[in-house]
């Protein structure tokens, strides 16, 4: 996991992530709840237009993931919005509940444009990837193949799997793109809404 204490050169400040990361947890509240999260923005850089995708772990493991890769809203408005349908309308697993909400460590991974890529240019770790195919399509972001130990040939083959394409996909003609991501995320269970609000190191 990411910390959201993690330090170097980033786009996005410490306070800037501790928002985002609460707000996130304030609208899988407010979507159980059965209510719709209304914020004004919180800086003209959060209102800026991008890509994000809400990544929710629990006791370690994977319980939810959705994002967008288009930037047409705003990334305070996509990462509410992400966050809310990660927990509730994730395919691969049931709904959160309460309980589990109170426990989740929250990820964001906010997104670069979409650039064509070969697979000898992909660097694992920075480098997440989308793949399409006679009308199927599969993304998964730069994190996931150090989380996993894949190298470059598995993680094209996961890749292609996740769009339900053959493994060799890549190699057959399928379209390639690549993005990168800014990472960040909870090392313990609601991190962020503890945070100082006033602390504004990075």
């Amino acid at each position: 996991m990411h910390s959201l204490l993690r330090t170097g050169t980033t786009e996005y400040s410490k306070q800037e992530r501790i928002e985002l990361l609460r707000l996130a947890h304030q609208s899988i509240d407010a979507a159980l709840k059965e209510r719709k999260l209304t914020v004004l923005s919180p800086s003209p850089h959060l209102a800026e237009k991008r890509g994000a995708f809400t990544t929710l772990h629990l006791g370690g493991r994977l319980r939810g993931c959705i994002g967008y890769v288009d930037a047409s809203n705003a990334l305070y408005e996509t990462v509410i919005e992400t966050a809310a349908a990660a927990a509730l309308h994730d395919p691969r697993f049931i709904p959160v509940n309460f309980e589990e909400a109170a426990a989740l460590q929250i990820e964001i991974s906010v997104i670069t444009p979409m650039f064509p890529i070969q697979a000898e240019e992909i660097v694992i770790g920075k480098h997440g990837l989308l793949i399409a195919n006679s009308g199927r399509r599969g993304l998964l972001l730069p994190q996931v193949p150090i989380e996993w130990g894949w190298n470059r040939e598995q993680f094209l083959a996961e890749l292609c799997h996740k769009a339900g394409l053959p493994g060799d996909a890549w190699q057959r003609g399928a379209e390639l793109q690549a993005f990168t991501a800014e990472v960040f995320g909870e090392q313990v269970p609601g991190e962020s809404l503890e945070e100082n609000h006033s602390d504004e190191s990075c």
